[in-house]
């Protein structure tokens, strides 16, 4: 009979748990609501500031909202050790539609010239023009060969940043008692609440993270994709209350390209959310996970 709260990686490796690479990387993001007896597999971009000042506030680590930003000093603090995933009462994690996620944290993160950008800045040498950097050139260095020469990881690219990492790699359980996503945050509200008494507080007005403040622009000026308006140009949009929204940043084959290098993702999420509230819906998926 299969453990209820079967690790998704321990069985892949015959190593020791505590030397399991897979293993630990997704431990390292599973987070305990201890009243509940809950664990919470964080994914980063994905309504990862709501739930950790929620779960800050029902852990009785913060007294209110003025402290919010408490969350971004104790990321690590209420880890979930190894009893803890054996023996949750109730465990949950909320998706997002890969290529939302993916254009989120390129609005966010580079657009806005973030830590994201300059560690990736780095990783090319230096070589980040913001004059000419675009959707284009990000989705290309992410998913492409360029950043695993001189045998380094294969995925480096992919896996250089937590904040488009992906989403498979930090599922700590091969199961979990409720998947959500952040394109349905209204009904996982409505569902925490009623299963483990979580009041989810919505952290998007503190952070500022999110394209919620933004008009948004279904197509670039002349009509067409912004996937090759540069970075300058995106944050004169951005200081203007103006940005794209995130279909808007893809053409076909960059649809295409994300769709192939997240696949899992993709796959995962088409499986446990359903495919109508992807960015965009009929993209051909083709992965391990289906």
């Amino acid at each position: 009979m299969t453990h209820p709260r079967l690790l998704r990686y321990a069985g892949t490796s015959r190593q020791a748990l505590a030397a399991n690479a897979d293993h630990g990387f997704a431990a390292g993001y599973a987070l305990c609501h201890y009243g509940a007896g809950a664990v919470y597999s964080f994914i980063p971009k994905n309504a990862c500031s709501t739930l950790r000042v929620s779960l800050a506030l029902a852990n009785g680590a913060i007294g209110g909202l003025e402290q919010w930003s408490w969350i971004h000093h104790n990321n690590p603090t209420f880890r979930a050790g190894l009893r803890d995933l054996a023996t949750a009462r109730f465990t949950f994690v909320i998706l997002r539609c890969p290529h939302a996620r993916l254009a989120s944290v390129f609005l966010d993160k580079i657009v806005g010239r973030q830590p994201e950008y300059w560690q990736l800045n780095r990783a090319t040498g230096d070589r980040l023009d913001p004059a000419r950097f675009c959707f284009r050139d990000f989705v290309g260095l992410v998913t492409g060969p360029e950043l695993a020469a001189d045998g380094m990881e294969p995925r480096a690219g992919l896996v250089l940043n937590e904040h488009w990492r992906p989403q498979v790699d930090f599922l700590v359980y091969a199961e979990y008692d409720a998947w959500y996503a952040v394109e349905r945050m209204a009904a996982a509200r409505t569902d925490l609440a009623e299963r483990i008494g979580l009041e989810l507080v919505d952290a998007r007005p503190l952070t500022r993270h999110g394209t919620d403040r933004f008009e948004l622009l279904d197509s670039a000026p002349g009509g067409g994709s912004f996937a090759d308006m540069p970075l300058a140009a995106l944050a004169e949009l951005q200081a203007g209350g103006r940005a794209p929204a995130h279909a808007a940043l893809y053409d076909a084959a960059l649809a295409d390209t994300v769709a192939r290098s997240y696949a899992d993702d993709l796959a995962l999420y088409a499986g446990r959310i359903g495919s109508e509230t992807l960015t965009f819906p009929n993209i051909k998926i083709d992965s391990k996970e289906i």
